[in-house]
């Protein structure tokens, strides 16, 4: 199947599921080895998948979990960089409940593929309480402050970077 993941000469579009988890006032979110970004686990979503089947492929595929996902908690429009151009990103936000199969505090590493490359993803578990903090940066941002507030679903927001 292919991935909702279209490129033209004016931009790019996405359609991407991304897995909230909680545990222990943590939540599990990810990073590469170059970019100390932090950002939820989640996958482009192919044609003809749902937005919950596809956690459950990726977060198995890139990390070894098991997982349960929950209901909706944001949707957002994202306009995001994207090798030098634009990005339109449609990206559901799902509660994720780990059931075996990683740890469960710490980091740890897994894998992703994108566009025939494969890379290494670094996995940690943060305390929500410290989000933003010490020059730490959660994307989109405006994720770290709905943590921080509890706030559940769903809720629709708008997040723009500039290149």
């Amino acid at each position: 199947m292919r991935d909702l993941l279209f490129k033209t000469e004016d931009g790019v579009f996405s359609y991407r599921a991304a897995g909230v988890c909680v545990h222990d006032g943590c939540v599990l979110l990810q990073c590469t080895t170059d970019d100390s970004s932090l950002a939820f686990p989640g996958v482009h979503v192919t044609f003809g998948e749902t937005g919950e089947d596809a956690l459950l492929r990726e977060f198995a595929e890139e990390m070894g979990a098991r997982i349960e996902v929950g209901g909706l908690r944001w949707t957002a429009e994202l306009f995001i960089p994207w090798d030098g151009r634009m990005c339109h990103q449609i990206c559901l936000f799902y509660d994720v409940r780990i059931v075996g199969g990683i740890p469960m505090s710490g980091s740890f590493t897994g894998c992703e593929k994108l566009e025939g490359r494969e890379f290494d993803l670094i996995f940690r578990w943060v305390p929500i309480d410290k989000l933003g903090g010490a020059g730490e940066v959660v994307y989109p941002t405006r994720c770290a402050e709905l943590l921080k507030r509890g706030a559940l679903g769903p809720i629709h927001f708008i997040y723009r970077e500039e290149k």
